[in-house]
């Protein structure tokens, strides 16, 4: 016989197309049946694997989550870190000229007091050549501000009696006391060296 095709046709005369079930496959249900078997015997072993795993995947995550912001943090820091250099290379860089100028107005003093030092050297010296006394020419070289202050200050001194007679004389061993001084003439001349 020959192979005779046959096709249902609608009442307009279109193809008749059936609907087509799903079609079930035999192999699933041993493949349920192996599942159901594994599961029994190492449920608790898989249930802990899974477990472990989940949290192996959330601890990447997180470590790889935060050397990705660890760049910005250290570009940042690196930032920060040479704004405060430039600060404090500002800040010695004006305590050095705040030093600078101490120093330059500390020897226009110390010149100002050797030019003093030299000026009453030459007043003292010139008297001297006329034939005047030294304190005699210190006084009028003292400033008006350390004149008053020292007139102001001048108390008269007390009369101190000697504590010695006057012909008292230590090398000669006169005018005693208790102790006096005697050659030794037993000691012969020293050794020297």
């Amino acid at each position: 016989m020959e192979d005779v095709e046959i096709t249902d046709v609608n009442d307009d005369g279109s193809p008749y197309q059936a609907e087509k079930a799903p079609i079930r496959n035999q192999d699933l249900t041993s493949l349920s049946l192996t599942v159901g078997e594994l599961m029994s015997q190492y449920g608790w072993y898989l249930l802990l694997g899974t477990l472990l795993l989940y949290l192996l995947i959330q601890y990447l995550s997180k470590r790889r989550s935060s050397q990705s912001r660890s760049p910005p943090q250290t570009l940042q820091d690196a930032v920060l870190g040479a704004r405060r250099q430039e600060a404090m290379e500002a800040a010695r860089i004006k305590m050095q000229e705040e030093l600078d100028a101490k120093a330059g107005i500390f020897r226009e003093k110390q010149k100002q007091q050797e030019e003093e030092k030299r000026r009453q050297k030459i007043e003292i010296w010139e008297s001297m050549q006329q034939g005047k006394s030294y304190k005699r020419t210190a006084k009028p070289c003292q400033t008006t501000g350390e004149a008053s202050s020292s007139t102001t200050e001048a108390k008269p001194k007390p009369d101190k009696k000697p504590l010695r007679s006057a012909d008292y004389s230590p090398l000669s061993g006169q005018g005693g006391g208790s102790c006096s001084w005697r050659p030794d003439t037993k000691k012969g001349p020293s050794a020297g060296g």
